[in-house]
């Protein structure tokens, strides 16, 4: 076997073994760029080596979506359905562990009308509303990797032939998805999922009530809930399984409170909104809401995206990534979320994890917003982070604490 595609076997061994953990016996429901076909099949190999007792394939393919995108009645793309989303559904009834391989094109729908765009996403994100609930619930493992579709890749390295870029693209996922010539990478995830939860503990210890964000068009305050949690790593299932929700991953996440972020923070990376780009944004807070915003590109879009629902205009998570992470150090912007998140701090707009606060998964809809967590159709990463970031924590005792001091941690974690 050569180098390469020894590589991907390894990739797609990690992606079974430390991303949903597939247990004997259990499903995979797998979707995927058809681009990435024959990559998929080493996975469903590898999860049919674990004990699967089934893979079912979800394909993607990028071109469908733009034209229907480009010429579908605008009914089609509000009325969809239900029929389309009940394998998806019912799947994760049925403790199937989910898989995503990821390479969408950064450029998609970049020419096509928001509105119709937004329209689509909305009613998707009702049609998967079921299959949503469990998997922020954490009742199933699930895993998000990454594949380097052609769009993709000619974005990120505009200046090579596509062949060439994909192959760029793939090294760089490969070695920042820990995957290494000689080496075990389950076990590579072994040691780094044991940094993480040292770094989610300390926090954890410190019991902030306040996080305070300052740096060049950011100034900003996030009350944290009391009974919040930080995860960082891989974390248990409903049913005890350990799983790692994204590879690559940095980040060492919570929730905010709800109504309780106030002040103003600026975007440092590109943000890809279902296809189109958003760069060079700002979002003003006051109680929780954004109440003003701004985008040098794809403002429109932005304010589709604010405007999905009620909970679109306020804050689902908070995260924690070092500015000199693996991602980061590649000196690229990927133009893609798995990737950009874990190169830099980053907030989320729209939905929280129920599970990042004591209780969560117990709670009804009441019961959570009582608790200052935030519900949303959406869950949209954008990037806040950068070597200028100073970040405090405010303990219940009124103490300041450094927490992060130009985009890195400002403490030990042992």
């Amino acid at each position: 076997m050569d180098q390469f595609k020894e590589s991907l076997q390894k990739f797609a061994r990690l992606a079974i073994k430390t991303g949903v953990n597939l247990q004997p016996g259990q499903g995979l429901f797998l979707t995927c760029p058809i681009e990435a076909a024959p990559f998929a099949h080493l996975v469903a190999e590898e999860a049919y080596k674990a004990g699967a007792k089934d893979v079912t394939m979800r394909w993607g393919d990028d071109e469908t979506d733009r034209l229907r995108m480009l010429y579908a009645p605008d009914e089609a793309l509000k009325q969809i359905p239900e029929w389309k989303f009940v394998a998806q559904n019912e799947a994760v009834k049925d403790n199937y562990a989910v898989l995503h391989i990821y390479g969408p094109n950064p450029d998609l729908l970049d020419q096509i009308d928001g509105a119709r765009v937004g329209a689509f996403m909305k009613a998707t994100s009702n049609g998967l509303k079921p299959y949503m609930a469990c998997i922020m619930k954490d009742e199933t493992q699930w895993s998000i990797i990454a594949y380097p579709t052609q769009a993709w890749a000619s974005k990120v390295f505009p200046d090579q032939p596509v062949n060439e870029a994909r192959e760029l693209l793939m090294k760089e996922i490969l070695r920042i998805s820990r995957i290494k010539e000689n080496e075990d990478p389950v076990a590579a995830w072994d040691v780094h999922n044991e940094t993480m939860h040292k770094a989610s503990d300390f926090m954890n210890r410190k019991k902030f009530k306040q996080l305070i964000y300052r740096a060049p068009g950011t100034n900003l305050t996030i009350d944290l809930p009391v009974g919040h949690i930080w995860s960082g790593g891989s974390g248990p299932s409903t049913a005890g399984i350990p799983f790692n929700a994204n590879i690559p991953t940095e980040e060492v996440f919570t929730l905010p409170h709800k109504r309780g972020v106030n002040g103003t923070v600026s975007s440092t990376m590109p943000l890809n909104a279902d296809g189109r780009i958003v760069d060079h944004f700002s979002l003003t807070f006051k109680d929780g809401e954004v109440v003003d915003f701004k985008a040098e590109k794809g403002e429109e879009t932005l304010k589709h995206l604010l405007d999905s629902d009620p909970g679109s205009r306020r804050l689902g998570e908070v995260a924690l990534v070092p500015h000199h992470s693996p991602v980061a150090e590649s000196g690229l912007i990927f133009y893609n979320t798995l990737f950009d998140e874990n190169a830099s701090c980053h907030l989320a707009l729209g939905k929280a994890y129920p599970t990042c606060i004591e209780g969560g998964n117990d709670l009804d809809e009441t019961g959570l917003d009582q608790a200052g967590v935030n519900d949303s159709l959406i869950h949209e990463d954008f990037m806040v982070g950068s070597g200028e970031l100073d970040i405090d924590g405010i303990t219940e005792n009124g103490e300041c604490i450094p927490v992060f001091r130009k985009g890195a941690w400002a403490f030990s974690f042992d």
